[in-house]
């Protein structure tokens, strides 16, 4: 399981698979608890989950999980190039 964190857009992704997730996934809109604004997002590969897109993250997911994630924001990529 790998996690990314793109803090540009504060969304979340949590690989399951360490397959590469090309074409042929189905995406579904996960519903949120009521009371929730959370959007989580499901992608689906041959019947299995392989993915869990999560925006809002910030206000989502635990600090400490964001903080160990690979931070793929554009701001970082362009400082560390």
């Amino acid at each position: 399981m790998r996690i990314t964190y793109d803090r540009d857009a504060n969304a979340a992704y949590i690989h399951l698979t360490g397959d590469e997730l090309g074409a042929g996934r189905d995406t579904v809109i996960a519903a949120a608890p009521q009371g929730s604004s959370a959007t989580a997002i499901l992608d689906w590969k041959d019947g299995r989950l392989v993915g869990i897109e999560v925006l809002d993250a910030d206000q989502t997911l635990h600090q400490d999980l964001l903080d160990q994630a690979e931070d793929t924001s554009t701001a970082r990529s362009t400082a560390t190039a």
